[in-house]
This record gives structure tokens, sequence and C-alpha cells, in this order.
């Protein structure tokens, strides 16, 4: 697919909004839409998105870009008929904070690489008027525990709280995992979240260390493992065979045989 120039970009933006704007006058489903009924839609975009990134598949990730894209803009309309904004002011907000938060590339500061930037970043957000009044203040409430617990030690690591030697790390992580055998054998089912908890916050923090998403990485897996399942499942199908009357040998030489297909991969 050829690139387009920035007219022609913008003259797509512009058929977007006018689509928008007909909708939202004509179509009895638009037409009612409010934030909060757009809300879920949202967040199930932003998932369907996510998965398509997951599946490196570019054409869904395109498809589902606009998705995201429509909600966007959605929401700015809305904005435009209570008089609050338009898409002309969330453009323009953006551009400016990322102006402001980015002095290495249009003022004095200088940063080499992406760790510098980051440090940057959340200095500038605590100076910001609306910005973040607390280093975690930043981080939504409503994230998923896994990439909640990456933004926390990411925020953190941004004003210096920080392992000196990321190798340092798996000592905490084999700690963690002692406390965690400890519990299983003569602790309290209380005390047992507690520890796995601690366990997977400190996997989690490894894995940033090494510059892994633990989010994307854990996704990547429920898909490998998804695909090798479902063949160990069609596979006995096509042999007649029910999975709960198949045996543990039965079920793992399928799931070998999955492997050596490196389904999921």
């Amino acid at each position: 697919m050829p690139h387009h120039s920035k007219e022609e970009k913008l003259a797509a933006f512009g058929r977007l909004l006018d689509v928008l704007d007909t909708l939202r006058a004509k179509c009895p489903w638009d037409s009612v839409q409010t934030n909060e009924s757009l809300r879920p839609n949202t967040i199930e975009e932003a998932m369907e998105l996510a998965e398509a990134i997951i599946e490196n598949d570019d054409r869904k990730i395109a498809k589902e870009l606009g998705d995201v894209l429509l909600h966007v803009i959605f929401y700015a309309k809305i904005g435009d008929e209570k008089g609050q904004f338009d898409i002309a002011d969330v453009c323009d907000k953006l551009c400016d904070k990322l102006i402001f938060r980015h002095p290495h590339i249009y003022g004095d500061a200088t940063a080499s690489d992406s760790g510098q930037v980051l440090q940057q970043w959340e200095q500038i957000k605590m100076r910001e008027k609306d910005g973040n009044k607390t280093v975690l203040g930043g981080v939504p409430a409503t994230l998923p525990a896994l990439i909640k617990a990456e933004r926390i030690q990411e925020k953190v690591a941004n004003v210096g709280f920080d392992w000196e030697r990321r190798e340092d790390v798996w000592d905490k992580v084999r700690e963690e995992l002692n406390e965690v055998e400890r519990e299983l054998v003569d602790g309290h089912e209380v005390d047992r979240e507690k520890e796995f908890g601690d366990l997977l916050f400190a996997i989690v923090n490894a894995a940033r260390l090494y510059g892994v998403r633990p989010d994307n990485a854990l996704e990547r897996t429920n898909h490998k493992f998804m695909a090798r399942f479902n063949h160990i499942e069609r596979r006995a199908r096509e042999q007649g065979l029910k999975l709960n009357e198949m045996t543990l040998a039965q079920m793992d030489a399928l799931w070998d045989e999955a492997k050596s297909l490196h389904l999921g991969e």
C-alpha cells in the first residue's frame, strides 16, 4: 500500500469527521450515544487492538485503529455539542503537551537514550499545572493488575528508586519464590495470596529490567497455550476420544505433537 501525502491524510481525516457528523445527526443509534454509553465499547475496542498487535496482523491492526479513532472523534463530537471542547482542542492540547514534555527536541535539554527521556517525562509531569501531584498519582486505578505493577515500577524507577544492577533482581525473585514455598507448607490462605502477589511483582520487575513487557509476554504465552490445547481437542475428536476420558500420557503426546508443529508461535 503506497504512503499517502499529508494532504491526503488530512482529507481522509476530514472525511471521517464529516461521516460522523452525518451519523450523529441521522442515525438512531449514533444520535443517542453518550460518554457513558460509549465507554464499555471503547474498552472493548482497545482490547481488540491489543489482540491484533499480539497477533502481529497489520491488516487487523489498521482496522482496529480505525475503531479506536472513531471513539476518539465521537467523544470529541459530544464535547463539541456540550460546548466544552472539540477535536481541534484535543489535537492542540496533545501537541502542546508533547512539545512541553520533549525539551530534548524542542528545548535545551538533552537525552541520549529512552531511559533519560522517561525520567524527564515524569519530572515534567510533576511540574505541570494539571499534572501528577505524586509520583504514583498518574497510575489509573482501573488498570489490569499486571500492567499496573509495571507502570508503578516504571514510575518509581524514573525518580531513581530502582535496582543499581538489574542482575540483582534475581535474588529478589528467588527470595519471593522461597517465601511462597514456605507459605504453601505452613501458612494460611491469605498469606499465600500475599506471597504469590510479591512473587508476581518481582517477576514483573525482572521483565521490566530486561526490556520485556510482561503483559505482552503473558498474552503471547496464553495465545500459544490455547493454540496447542485446541490442537489436543481437535485431534482427540478426530480419534473419537473425549478429553475427560483420556489419560494424561495421551494428552501429553498430542501436546508434544502441537509443539512440533510450532502452533501458536
